[in-house]
C-alpha cells in the first residue's frame, strides 16, 4: 500500500469517526527510551506518537485521529486515577537495561492497578517484542493476570529482503482483522495461554495473537510492536502485505470493545 493511498484513507474515516468520545493512551513509562539527534540533543524516541522515523507510531496516530479517538500518553506509573479518562491503553516494548539505564519494570502493584482498570471496562493492547529487544520476566506479571504469557522467543526471523519469512495469512471473517488477508510480523515472541485468554491467531500449534475478556474489559496481545512506521508506510513491503489495514482493524476492534463497555 502506498503512502499516497494511505493519505486518501484519512478523510474517509474522518467522515464517520466511530471512536468519537473515546481516548487512547500510549504508555511512555515502561517504554522510556532516549537518543541523541543530529544536533546532539537528547530526544525521546521508539514507538511514540509523534515520531515520523521508522520506529515511530505517527501513522498509527493518524489512524486513531481519523477514527475520532483522542490520543494521550502516560509517562508515569498507571493508577486508577490517571487511567480514569482512558478507554484504551497501549503498552509497547518494555525496556531492558540495555535500552535505558534505569528501566521502569512492571511490578505487582502496577499490574493490579491495570488489571482493575481493565476489569472496570478498559481495553488493553499489549505489544511486546522478541527475546533480544524487550523485558519479559517483569512484564509477564501483568500479562499473566489475563492468562497470557510471553515466551520470550524470536519467531519469523527474516533474512534480508526475504519478507515471505515474516508472512502470516489471516483467515476470512477474522474477529479482530476482518479486512486483511496477509500481514507481516518479524522477530516475534510466541504466547502460552490459559483462561481467560484464547488464541485468535495461531501459526500451526503456536499461539501468536490472543484476546482475553475480564470483567467489563478486554485485552489484545501479540509479541511485537508491529504497527511502527517501517512496516505500515508502504515503502518496504510489497503491496500484498496489509499491515496498515491491520492497524485500522485493531483500532476498530478496540473501539468496539470500549464502546460496548461504556
Amino acid at each position: 500500500m502506498s503512502v499516497l493511498f494511505m493519505g486518501l484513507l484519512t478523510p474517509i474515516f474522518a467522515q464517520s469517526p466511530s471512536g468519537k468520545g473515546l481516548t487512547v493512551t500510549l504508555d511512555y513509562y515502561y517504554n522510556h527510551e532516549f537518543k541523541k539527534d543530529k544536533a546532539g540533543n537528547t530526544i525521546r524516541w521508539h514507538y511514540i506518537w509523534d515520531e515520523q522515523e521508522n520506529g515511530g507510531f505517527s501513522l498509527w496516530a493518524n489512524i486513531w485521529d481519523s477514527l475520532g479517538v483522542k490520543r494521550d500518553t502516560l509517562a508515569v506509573a498507571p493508577t486508577k486515577a490517571n487511567l480514569r479518562n482512558s478507554n484504551i491503553y497501549i503498552m509497547v516494548d518494555p525496556d531492558t537495561e540495555a535500552e535505558t539505564p534505569h528501566p521502569n519494570y512492571m511490578n505487582e502493584h502496577d499490574a493490579n492497578e491495570i488489571y482493575n482498570w481493565v476489569k472496570a471496562g478498559g481495553v488493553l493492547i499489549l505489544l511486546e517484542n522478541d527475546s533480544l529487544n524487550a523485558e519479559f520476566d517483569h512484564f509477564n506479571k501483568l500479562s499473566e493476570r489475563f492468562g497470557i504469557h510471553f515466551n520470550g522467543d524470536s519467531r519469523n526471523r527474516v533474512q534480508g529482503k526475504h519478507y515471505e519469512q515474516g508472512a502470516f495469512m489471516i483467515p476470512a471473517n477474522h474477529e479482530v482483522f476482518p479486512s486483511v488477508q496477509k500481514i507481516y510480523i518479524k522477530e516475534i515472541s510466541s504466547l502460552t495461554l490459559k483462561a481467560p485468554a484464547r488464541a485468535v491467531y495461531k501459526d500451526g500449534d503456536i499461539a501468536i495473537m490472543a484476546v482475553a475478556k475480564v470483567g467489563k474489559g478486554a485485552v489484545f496481545a501479540v509479541g511485537d510492536p508491529w504497527f511502527y512506521n517501517e512496516y505500515v508506510d508502504g515503502k518496504r513491503l510489497t503491496p500484498d502485505y496489509q499491515n496498515y489495514q491491520a492497524a485500522i482493524d485493531l483500532s476498530n476492534w478496540a473501539i468496539k470493545q470500549a464502546k460496548a463497555k461504556k
